[in-house]
């Protein structure tokens, strides 16, 4: 992919251990349809974890085009996040309104994260 913005395997979240250390203590980003949870890692990078539950959206083809719109959002904006493990949860209504509005919510989110890497 162009730009260096890919969803290699080390930019994800997995096994039980790494999303309980984002559940532990985390810096918290909220709207009507996401919830972002993060909490800074020891790495150069962000890794991404999701939990789209089927009482977010019933069925199985919703819930994976949310997926696909976190991943896609991640993959663009990952170079500005920064060293953090970010696990994004559905809200209720999420599945119902369109990629637009999906995409400027997550990008909102994201860049509450951006800012304090900025700083530093």
């Amino acid at each position: 992919m162009a730009g260096g913005a890919r969803f290699s395997r080390r930019a994800r979240l997995t096994g039980r251990k790494a999303f309980t250390g984002v559940f532990a203590r985390p810096v918290k980003s909220s709207d009507r349809y996401f919830t972002v949870l993060a909490r800074p890692n020891d790495l150069p990078y962000p890794r991404l974890g999701l939990a789209i539950s089927r009482k977010v959206a019933k069925s199985a083809v919703a819930r994976n085009r949310l997926k696909r719109l976190v991943r896609e959002s991640f993959r663009h904006h990952q170079p500005g996040i920064g060293g953090w493990d970010c696990v994004v949860m559905g809200r209720v209504g999420a599945a119902e309104q369109g990629n637009a509005i999906l995409f400027a919510s997550l990008q909102r989110h994201w860049r509450r994260f951006a800012r304090p890497c900025a700083l530093s």
